[in-house]
């Protein structure tokens, strides 16, 4: 069974979902969450949200919350490829496709990014174009502006 809570945070209504053992999916927009959840805070759900918002205020740069994205082997490779992106720095999609041995696939890269189920806390914001420019976040561009500046103002304190 899958629980799920919502919380007020700097950057509007987040709904974090969990099961008996890790965290499954953060909701940026209402719009996404998933029918299947029940309304209940438990204590990874309260614990990852206490290191949201101490991230979302610049106190927190390592999440330490057992987390298990449901996807595609490809899929897992990326998202652990984004874990290992530290805490204000950006790679492009192309960099993010050799660091996982797929320097061909970073097409496939961008499309298993946009699926990431836990943003934030598997950092796919800090994916952007080759040319340095910002490319999509389903959270909007503005928000994906906003975590990256809040990074690289944090990142050497």
């Amino acid at each position: 069974m899958k629980n799920i809570f919502f919380y007020q945070t700097d950057i509007g209504e987040v709904a974090i979902a969990a099961d008996e053992r890790a965290v499954t999916n953060v909701y940026l927009k209402r719009s996404e969450i998933s029918a299947d959840a029940v309304v209940r805070e438990t204590g990874l759900i309260s614990e990852a949200a206490r290191q949201l918002q101490d991230y979302l205020k610049g106190g927190l740069k390592h999440f330490d919350l057992p987390l298990a994205p449901v996807g595609s082997e490809f899929m897992q490779q990326v998202w652990g490829g984004l874990l290992a992106i530290p805490y204000g720095e950006t790679r492009s999609y192309k960099e993010l496709a050799e660091f996982i041995g797929k320097p061909r696939a970073f097409r496939a890269v961008g499309q298993a990014n946009h699926r990431n189920p836990i943003p934030i806390f598997i950092p796919c914001h800090r994916v952007i174009g080759a040319d340095g420019k910002l490319t999509g976040y389903g959270g909007g561009l503005p928000l994906k502006a906003w975590l990256l500046d809040l990074e690289r103002r944090y990142h050497s304190s």
